[in-house]
């Protein structure tokens, strides 16, 4: 699967050389056969070629330098500080250097959030979707909180480019997508307030009007970057009606013209079950000087175009997460000897590898899917890939990062490995930009019921599925899945009844996409003469994620060994190989 090469045996073995290494000093994108696989058939050959030496850089760096700052940044968490040392009300967050540094990687080497924008890197233009979240996806292997940042500047400066005036643009774009770190503007979004997260129709901040800006009075009760410089928000001017309805988008810079705070208070640091070294807080605005970017009273459906843009960017670090944990699982299953064998070579923890290889190899697919549909400007596609991106691969991750420190044992439980971190920080992609049932309902209700969105997205994969050499009876196979998952589908989003089945409804259109996208990738990679096992992902997808198989019988041992072998193996899987597996 990966290219992991065996330790060089160069002194005498200890007991603490028995013990299995995890991923420190790999290059994430050297090992990622799939990544690189899928780029070669999405982007265009003179861009992949010229960014595929920054790609590696960023592997070689997740694999090293950057994981050693992530690990230091997540145990020496933020510290807020109310006054400076003359007693001014000066409330600052003090960050650990790793940190620091990590942002000079992230911000001001790369470019990460600027790429959209601007040329990084020396390509002459902004880069396509697919080629920033791929960077994305291998920072992600390190370092998950700081894309929080990284991402809601990117987000923040396409609002502000979309509904600002031109003052504000002025404003807040230059250092927004500037990479000199001493100019920089950092963005942030404060969404939450007291009486709820996904439900906004309470929020009680108030938007006054004051000359050429706003005052904000009130409080956010979740505030991530709290100290960042340009912060989005949500706000009900005066007069306004209740609900959703009512609410504005603002901007509110952290500093004045004159070099001022602006008049909000940072009053608490949220104590953060994972995503450590990224501040979030909570804040009490006093007055605080805003701008209105767009129409009042339409607020929320312009902050969602920031939401589902965070949607999409959350689904590309869960997939490089998962790819992260899969890699652990594997060093520990080539390394590691129990009861007189390789760990890789007991059949249990053969099954349990392919268990976390499945899910990340899905989640791949289906964000590289989403990000081509965005680089078409396919509205239809990337509006129910999104959501099913953003529900699905989250949901995995966790699973995946458990299974993975499963694997390590012990010693995965303990801080000194980066098994915790990624369990801690899986969690979290469960909850920000809408919790599993939000983006199950916005799939069904209104993706598939309200918008129809799921009949291009079923006549791009039959397309797919037709275009590509696929074994006829296993294509045959996939597409009546496919028609009977939208159907499903559609079935519950008629139905007001059936509410409590559109997680089902939700997980079985994102499994039956994946199976689709990975056997017409796999087939096309094996037409090329390159690698076309994800013709038997595919397979697995069917058999073991949307099969109603008998839980008291046996599954076709014969066919998953063979499969297990190929899949575990570095060795080319051949599209005849994949054709004859299949057809077996």
């Amino acid at each position: 699967m990966n290219a992991i090469a065996m330790p060089a045996a160069e002194r005498p073995k200890s007991g603490s050389d028995l013990i299995a290494p995890d991923c420190r000093g790999l290059n994430f994108w050297s090992v990622d056969r799939a990544l690189r696989d899928l780029l070669a058939l999405h982007v265009e050959p003179a861009a992949l070629q010229h960014f595929a030496p920054h790609l590696e850089r960023l592997g070689g760096l997740a694999g090293g330098k950057l994981d050693e700052l992530a690990m230091q940044a997540d145990k020496r968490t933020p510290i807020l500080h109310y006054r400076d040392r003359f007693g001014r009300d000066e409330d600052w967050v003090e960050y650990h250097p790793a940190y620091c540094e990590m942002e000079k990687i992230g911000f001001g080497e790369l470019g990460l959030h600027a790429m959209s924008h601007k040329p990084v890197l020396g390509w002459p233009t902004p880069v396509t979707p697919l080629v920033k979240y791929a960077f994305q996806y291998l920072f992600a292997q390190a370092e998950f909180a700081l894309l929080c940042p990284l991402s809601v500047t990117d987000t923040s400066t396409v609002l502000i480019s979309k509904y600002g005036d031109a003052a504000v643009k002025r404003r807040f774009l230059p250092g927004m997508t500037t990479q000199d770190m001493d100019t920089l503007l950092k963005g942030a979004q404060f969404m939450t307030e007291k009486a709820g997260g996904s439900d906004v129709s309470g929020n009680a901040l108030t938007a006054k009007p004051a000359g050429d800006h706003w005052e904000l009075w009130g409080d956010k009760w979740f505030c991530s970057c709290v100290d960042h410089d340009v912060v989005l928000l949500l706000a009900r001017c005066e007069g306004a009606p209740a609900g959703n309805a009512g609410l504005s988008l603002f901007a509110m810079p952290r500093r004045l013209d004159d070099g001022s705070r602006n008049r909000y208070r940072i009053v608490r640091l949220k104590d953060k079950l994972g995503s450590r070294s990224m501040a979030a807080g909570e804040t009490i605005m006093e007055g605080a000087v805003a701008y209105l970017l767009g129409t009042p009273n339409r607020g929320l459906k312009q902050m969602m175009d920031q939401v589902n843009l965070s949607r999409l960017s959350h689904g590309f670090r869960a997939a490089g997460m998962m790819r992260r944990c899969l890699n652990e699982a594997l060093q520990v299953a080539r390394h590691r000897s129990t009861f007189g064998r390789r760990v890789i070579e007991h059949p249990m923890a053969r099954r349990q590898l392919l268990k976390l290889m499945l899910p990340t190899e899905q989640a791949l697919s289906v964000a590289v899917a989403a990000a081509v549909a965005m680089t078409r400007g396919d509205e239809a596609q990337l509006r129910i890939l999104t959501p099913l991106l953003k529900y699905r691969a989250c949901r995995d991750n966790v699973t995946v990062a458990t299974g993975a420190m499963e694997m390590r044992g012990g010693n995965g439980y303990i801080e000194d490995w980066g098994n915790a971190k990624l369990v801690r920080d899986a969690h979290l992609g469960l909850l920000w930009e809408g919790t599993s049932s939000v983006n199950a309902l916005d799939i069904v209700r209104r993706a598939v019921g309200r918008e129809q969105a799921q009949v291009a997205l079923a006549e791009a994969l039959h397309k797919d599925l037709a275009d590509a050499p696929i074994p006829g009876q296993f294509r045959g196979r996939i597409a009546q899945l496919l028609d009977r998952a939208m159907a499903f589908a559609e079935t519950v989003a008629r139905q007001p009844e059936a509410e409590a089945s559109c997680r089902r409804a939700a997980s079985s259109l994102y499994h039956v996409t994946s199976a689709a996208l990975m056997a017409a990738e796999g087939a096309r990679l094996g037409a090329q003469g390159g690698d076309a096992r994800r013709l038997l992902l595919a397979r697995l997808v069917i058999d073991h994620r949307l099969g109603n198989a008998d839980p008291f019988s046996l599954p076709d041992h014969r066919w998953e060994d063979a499969a297990t072998a190929r899949l575990l193996d570095d060795a080319v899987v051949t599209l005849d190989d994949a054709q004859q597996l299949l057809g077996g």
